[in-house]
C-alpha cells in the first residue's frame, strides 16, 4: 500500500525499516544485506532522508552510521502508516507478512 505514495521501491523499504525500529543503527552495507538492495542506492536515498531529517548521521571513521531522528514531525505518523500497510498486505494475502517492504 505504501507503493501508492512512496514510489521509490529503495526508499519505502529503508523508510520501513527505521519507522519500525527506530532504535536500528546500521551503516550503507549493513542495510544493503538487510534489504537486499545495491548499496549505491542505498547511498542516494540514505542522503535523501537525511536531508529530509528523518535520519541522522554520526560518523566512525570513515563509516556514516544512520538511524531514526526521534525528533521528527511525522515519525508517529509514518509508524502507524508503516504498521497498517503491512498490516493491509497480510489481510489480502491471508498471512502475516514477514518481509521488508
Amino acid at each position: 500500500m505504501l507503493d501508492v505514495f512512496i514510489t521509490s521501491r529503495v526508499r519505502r523499504k529503508i523508510l520501513v525499516v527505521f519507522a519500525k525500529y527506530p532504535d536500528f543503527k546500521t551503516h550503507v552495507r549493513g542495510l544493503s544485506k538487510l534489504i537486499k538492495e545495491d548499496a549505491g542506492n542505498i547511498q542516494r536515498e540514505l542522503k535523501r532522508l537525511e536531508k529530509g531529517n528523518f535520519l541522522i548521521v554520526t560518523k566512525r571513521g570513515n563509516t556514516s552510521i544512520y538511524q531514526t531522528n526521534k525528533q521528527f514531525p511525522l515519525l508517529k505518523e509514518l509508524q502507524s502508516m508503516v504498521i497498517k500497510s503491512q498490516q493491509m498486505s497480510a489481510g489480502k494475502n491471508g498471512k502475516t507478512n514477514k518481509t521488508i517492504g
